[in-house]
């Protein structure tokens, strides 16, 4: 379940799914543009080892390094390294944090209707696998705020991929309308995650805890899901 803490008097969100990682998801009053400083001194960590990937929409997954600040065209970063922390950056978009509890080791996707029908954190989960022998059923996932069902209306080219990336797409399309969180959690399951807690926030509806892309006309100003392993 999602609850709300403070940092400095500024509200993120937090799931109790998750209490051997440090993790929130960012609001309109805490942005890590104009708070860097604040969250740096929260996680402990100096500024430049808070790392952020130039997110594209695609499905490049990379592992983040003390030694590399700059990730081009990548919209998923795994975490090992106790001495950095990461986010990444939202306005509709679906955030997803995955945390395996045996191994520590953690990572957030960049999952918009692109990246969710590129299956961005399934392929996440599997890459974790790959490089470090994770299993799925040990994996965490939260799925955090991003626009709703009611309010994410799209072209049939985005229905007809994000159909295909489920074996049962039952209540996820109506019309021209999908539910990008419930695709990403049956993504999820479909490959053994079984622990996936789902923020009830939506960043059209609750437009005033959160950015939205669409209902504030293309804004530039961004939200954050942040990870930092203890």
């Amino acid at each position: 379940m999602f609850y709300v803490k403070q940092i400095e008097g500024k509200d993120v969100y937090c799931s109790d799914f998750l209490n051997n990682l440090e993790h929130f998801f960012t609001t309109r009053n805490l942005t890590v543009k104009d708070n860097k400083e604040l969250i740096c001194k929260y996680l402990k960590i100096k500024p430049e080892n808070l790392i952020s990937p130039n997110q594209t929409h695609g499905d490049n997954i990379e592992v983040a390094k003390e030694t590399q600040k700059e990730y081009k065209n990548t919209d998923a970063l795994i975490l090992e390294d106790k001495n950095i922390a990461i986010y990444l950056n939202f306005a509709d978009c679906t955030p997803i944090i995955l945390y395996d509890n045996d191994l520590n080791i953690a990572a957030i996707a960049h999952a918009g209707w692109r990246g969710t029908a590129k299956k961005i954190a399934a392929k996440t989960v599997l890459k974790m696998q790959k490089l470090y022998n994770s299993k799925p059923k040990n994996i965490i996932a939260l799925i955090g705020p991003c626009i709703s069902f009611e309010y994410f209306e799209t072209s049939n080219e985005a229905i007809e991929a994000l159909n295909k990336t489920v074996s049962n797409s039952k209540n996820l399309f109506k019309n021209n309308y999908a539910d990008l969180k419930k695709i990403n959690e049956m993504q999820l399951k479909e490959i053994g995650v079984e622990k996936i807690d789902i923020c009830p926030f939506c960043t059209v509806k609750d437009n005033d805890k959160f950015f939205s892309y669409r209902k504030e006309n293309g804004t530039q100003l961004r939200h954050s899901a942040i990870i930092k392993l203890k």
